[in-house]
């Protein structure tokens, strides 16, 4: 069993003090409108609204407000028929969670009927009006946390969708170095399957980058400051595609010279020119990297154009063929990139 008490990636401190921030307000609004017990509804409703995208938000919050108006309406018709005892708190759960079932809700909004149910019962019986407050409870906390998730610099995941193609543009960049260094020193068995293995890494990384991009595109849903920062993030899109095309296009390469080995290679000058123009690509990844662009007035690409081979080769003509072809299309994949 895999678990753990820590995530994977920390939230922002911003995150944290508009959680508090609506939390607090939400309490104190809260009690101030509607009267009874201390505003717990509110105040939970705040807090599990202020998400890290302001459509999560929304949606959280509609969630769950949905979970304790359903909750309250089952809780109140048991209540009705059986009060508030054990055996009518635990029938107000087990039919909370089955409307909830029948109806394909959302494990969260399931959650939050169940909970608001057995509360209501629990609590909530013996004071008038107690159901339909905490309804209107929660629905004050919930636009709150919105509220103040909007206000306080609304969240756009893009510091991890920047970190993580850049991080894909270093793997893609050490890749190509490596296969250029393969090509012209001697390998055996197991650096060739230890080049491949590496290879085939990139594909997590690509991975890695699409799903932080896809978290990009969700922050933008209804921020108002999508306007200012949707080109960018289309643009690392972009750069997601190219470099998935070349490291697929790296990997095949890869796979081809493993396949085609023989010790000979190291010395041909066909494989040697070849590396050159490897060792080129990765340059000008790690330039569009540190620069945002590949054309900068002070150091111009060094992939200018690809390499021609105007004759066969007299030796490994099968292996140079099918590393041209694909040194080609990286080529073609970062003169794209240059002239944006």
């Amino acid at each position: 069993m895999n678990w753990s008490l820590r995530a994977a990636r920390r939230s922002s401190l911003l995150q944290v003090v508009k959680s508090a921030v609506a939390t607090g307000a939400a309490w104190l609004i809260a009690g101030w409108l509607v009267e009874g017990p201390p505003p717990v509804f509110a105040a939970i409703a705040a807090l599990l609204t202020v998400q890290p995208s302001i459509s999560q938000s929304f949606g959280r919050g509609v969630e769950r407000t949905v979970g304790v108006i359903a909750g309250v309406i089952v809780a109140s018709a048991i209540g009705l028929l059986l009060g508030s005892g054990f055996w009518a708190v635990a029938l107000a759960v087990t039919c909370a969670l089955l409307v909830a079932w029948a109806l394909r809700a959302t494990p969260g909004t399931a959650n939050q009927m169940a909970i608001s149910a057995m509360l209501v019962l629990a609590l909530g019986t013996a004071t008038p009006g107690y159901a339909l407050d905490r309804i209107l409870e929660t629905a004050i906390g919930a636009v709150i946390g919105l509220i103040v998730n909007l206000a306080i610099v609304p969240p756009l995941a893009l510091g991890p969708a920047r970190e993580r193609v850049a991080t894909l543009t270093g793997d893609t960049a050490a890749a190509l170095d490596r296969l250029a260094d393969a090509l012209v020193h001697p390998q055996n068995a197991a650096t060739l399957d230890d080049l491949l293995a590496r290879a085939r890494t990139l594909r997590g990384s690509v991975a890695a980058a699409e799903a932080v991009i896809a978290e990009a595109h969700e922050s933008l849903a209804l921020n108002p400051r999508r306007r200012r920062r949707s080109n960018e993030v289309a643009s690392l899109e972009a750069d997601v595609r190219r470099l998935f095309a070349i490291s697929t296009q790296l990997t095949g390469m890869t796979r081809a010279f493993a396949d085609d080995y023989d010790e000979t290679l190291a010395g041909d000058g066909y494989a040697a020119a070849i590396a050159e123009q490897l060792h080129r690509a990765a340059h000008d990844l790690r330039l569009a990297a540190s620069t945002g662009g590949l054309a900068v007035a002070d150091e111009p690409p060094a992939l200018t154009r690809p390499l021609e081979v105007l004759a066969a080769p007299p030796a490994h003509w099968m292996l140079v063929g099918s590393l041209l072809v694909d040194l080609r299309r990286i080529h073609d994949s970062l003169a794209a990139r240059a002239e944006e």
